[in-house]
């Protein structure tokens, strides 16, 4: 009875019938049963450097040296690919890593691609600073929103498109299924860094990307407690590339922090709901708020691309940006007097985080450059927590008060 129920498991992880919420939970944490296991119903953390074998030629169940592959991130890898409804998923120790990995992987010298001009500061910066400066790799920075300009940034050397959708920070989107025909269509490839909207609001995959990036520190880990990140694809090519990059490189996730990830995204769709819920409302209260210039929320109707945003995604997210009437010693004023909600980069844990772009997230990108795209001194962004939201617009209304 035990091996019966052992093959049912593992036959319904692998035809993925289970909604998503289910996968969260089940996918890559099968309970091995009978002689197999012990029907561990959590991974265990696999914290070992290396494997015994009982023969010279045959690694123990494949594994052979953590750096090359370890059960714990395994089963975090199966999951993550089961989230974004993708057949591989490689995990490393940070979301740059996984950047640099990827690029590494897909990107040789004087090649092109095409950017968002509205990207994560440390996005751009490794661009511009280190494969830019150091690889003499091309990148052209478009308004993505309008996908003729990412047309008209088609060189013959280009290779690869690069979205964010939301972006960060101005929450801009583009259209992932007209930009993912127009790229295949010249035989590019097309990679969207989801971690805004996180597997449970948004699917890159489905619309038609090749890749999907995500800092899994964010939301899906949920609780700033591991630094981590993921690409997921379809293409096993592409895949056995990548993994020999995350093994030749040495990238890789730890087991604990693998487990952390594993462990946090069985609430994701829960925390991602209350997520919503809280930024939705933050975002109408400032809207109408007198010492409130502008609101940048995907679910408000005023946002340029919310049509899109009701169409290729399933919720509206926890991220919302804003700009306060006056100047940069208003925001700070402002910043500093919030009791609830922390001052710190990152976003996506269960706490309430604010910070200021233009000195904190993308102090590294040229005051020029970001005026022109429109990340001013005036400029906030929130990751709204799950606290209670009573509790958050009080904090709000108090500080802005003091302004």
């Amino acid at each position: 009875m035990d091996e019966e129920k052992q093959l049912l498991i593992n036959d319904f992880s692998q035809n993925k019938p289970m909604r998503k919420e289910t996968r969260a939970i089940h996918v890559g944490e099968e309970p091995l049963l009978g002689d197999k296991g012990f029907g561990d119903v959590v991974s265990p953390i696999h914290l070992s450097s290396t494997f015994a074998r009982e023969k010279v030629m045959e690694p123990t169940r494949g594994y052979e040296y953590s750096r090359t592959g370890n059960p714990t991130r395994d089963a975090l890898e199966k999951r993550l690919a089961a989230l974004e409804n993708g057949q591989y998923a490689v995990a490393f120790s940070s979301g740059m890593a996984a950047i640099t990995s990827f690029l590494l992987m897909k990107i040789k010298p004087r090649d092109h691609v095409i950017a968002f001009n509205d990207l994560y500061g440390g996005t751009k910066r490794i661009f511009d600073k280190v494969f830019h400066a150091n690889y003499n790799i091309e990148f052209s920075y478009v308004d993505a929103t309008r996908i003729e300009n990412v047309e008209k940034a088609i060189k013959s050397n280009t290779k690869l498109v690069w979205l964010e959708t939301p972006t960060n920070p101005l929450l801009k989107l583009c259209n992932i299924h007209e930009i993912s025909r127009l790229a295949h269509e010249n035989n590019l490839q097309v990679l969207v860094d989801n971690t805004f909207m996180s597997p449970y609001f948004q699917n890159p995959l489905d619309l038609g990307a090749d890749f999907v990036l995500h800092s899994t520190t964010k939301y899906i880990n949920g609780h700033s407690d591991s630094v981590g990140g993921a690409i997921i694809t379809n293409n096993p090519t592409d895949y056995e590339k990548l993994k020999f990059i995350q093994n030749a490189a040495g990238a890789v996730l730890s087991p604990f922090d693998s487990f952390l990830v594993l462990r946090g995204s069985k609430t994701l769709h829960v925390r991602m709901k209350r997520h919503e819920e809280n930024a939705s409302q933050l975002a109408r209260y400032l809207k109408d708020h007198p010492k409130i210039e502008e609101v940048i929320y995907p679910g408000l109707e005023s946002h340029p691309q919310h049509k899109l945003a009701q169409k290729q995604m399933s919720g509206f997210g926890g991220m919302l940006s804003f700009k306060l009437k006056g100047d940069l010693n208003h925001a700070l004023k402002f910043l500093k007097a919030l009791k609830i909600f922390f001052l710190a980069e990152s976003l996506g844990g269960v706490e309430s985080l604010i910070e200021h772009p233009a000195t904190m997230t993308h102090a590294s990108v040229n005051k020029e450059y970001r005026e022109k795209i429109g990340i001013t001194d005036n400029l906030i962004r929130v990751s709204v927590g799950i606290e209670h939201i009573q509790d958050l617009l009080d904090d709000f209304e108090q500080a802005l008060q003091l302004i």
